[in-house]
């Protein structure tokens, strides 16, 4: 007897497999690989949070076009779509919804939920609508997930906290590491395949950054990373901005302030004046934007408001 078309998409020959890509080092280094060794996955899922540096944009068009000459899946991106508001109008991206709450990433106070709220809720929302994923979990099966931590130190000590053995759809698969490849490893991988090293992925106001990593920026980023800490100071007890505490700068820890704010007056990152008057303005202007949408007036959108303030401020 043939099997009919449902009864087939019932009973998968194999797990699909997917990739998490953040588009930085680690995770192009493991595309390579999975390409070298002959495993194709079927889905390469990118989670934008609406902030990622300029280049981390700019390496998927570079990236893609390697994808296809290889054969694999483009990158499909995914956004985490937000349906509960504290405060409105309505935001669509980790900075919108930090500027429009006065708040910072949750990663300030400690907590990661902002990278599972950007960044591993969407891919598995996505999941959630793919066929092969359903037809998997249907038949008993666990899609498997390859993520990019490679094998130094620090990424294995994520990976051996994370606790997603028991995962009940995913089977975690960390190639990197089962490859011994370090960050050293990745890059040079990178290079000998003939790709451009990509810019550490992470948000451009992300709180893990480094001091090198803030003076890289574009003025246009440091103008929008001292909105969200002069925005969200009023309501900050614990901590002084997306640093935190200062470092002193001793057992190893490089020094800096509390909030990137300090770092971008003391070092001239921005004319001083120009930060004074977006301290004391910009905040009120959120706030009045709030006030008028409330009232069903119209209002600039956030990529009209940024525009205008960034122009301003260049």
């Amino acid at each position: 007897m043939v099997a009919s078309a449902n009864q087939l998409r019932l009973f998968p020959k194999r797990a699909p497999f997917v990739v998490a890509y953040g588009m930085g080092v680690d995770s192009t280094a493991m595309l390579i690989g999975l390409y070298r060794r002959g495993q194709r996955p079927d889905l390469i899922l990118f989670a934008d949070t609406g902030g990622e540096k300029d280049e981390t944009y700019a390496y998927r068009p570079i990236m893609n076009e390697w994808l296809r000459s290889v054969g694999f899946p483009e990158i499909q991106v995914v956004r985490y779509v937000p349906k509960d508001f504290k405060n409105w109008p309505p935001y669509h991206t980790l900075e919108q919804n930090c500027l429009t709450n006065g708040t910072l990433p949750s990663l300030a106070f400690g907590f990661k939920s902002c990278s599972m709220k950007w960044k591993a809720a969407p891919q598995h929302e996505f999941m959630k609508h793919w066929q092969p994923a359903l037809d998997a979990w249907a038949a008993g099966l666990k899609v498997v997930k390859a993520i990019g931590y490679d094998n130094g130190p620090k990424d294995i000590r994520r990976r051996n906290h994370i606790g997603d053995l028991d995962d009940p759809q995913y089977e975690f698969r960390y190639p990197l590491i089962e490859w011994e490849w370090d960050r050293e490893r990745c890059m040079a991988e990178i290079e000998r395949e003939g790709l451009p090293i990509p810019l550490k992925s992470s948000c451009f106001f992300c709180p893990a950054m480094k001091p090198d990593e803030v003076r890289a920026l574009p003025a246009d980023k440091l103008v929008r990373i001292v909105v969200m800490e002069a925005r969200a100071k009023p309501r900050l007890v614990s901590i002084q901005g997306l640093w935190r505490k200062p470092v002193k700068g001793t057992r190893g820890g490089e020094k800096k302030p509390g909030m990137m704010t300090e770092l971008i007056r003391d070092e001239g990152l921005l004319p001083a004046h120009e930060i004074d008057q977006i301290v004391a303005d910009v905040p009120k202007d959120i706030v009045l934007n709030q006030e008028l949408y409330a009232r069903g007036e119209k209002i600039p959108g956030w990529p009209e408001f940024f525009g205008n303030l960034c122009g301003e401020a260049a």
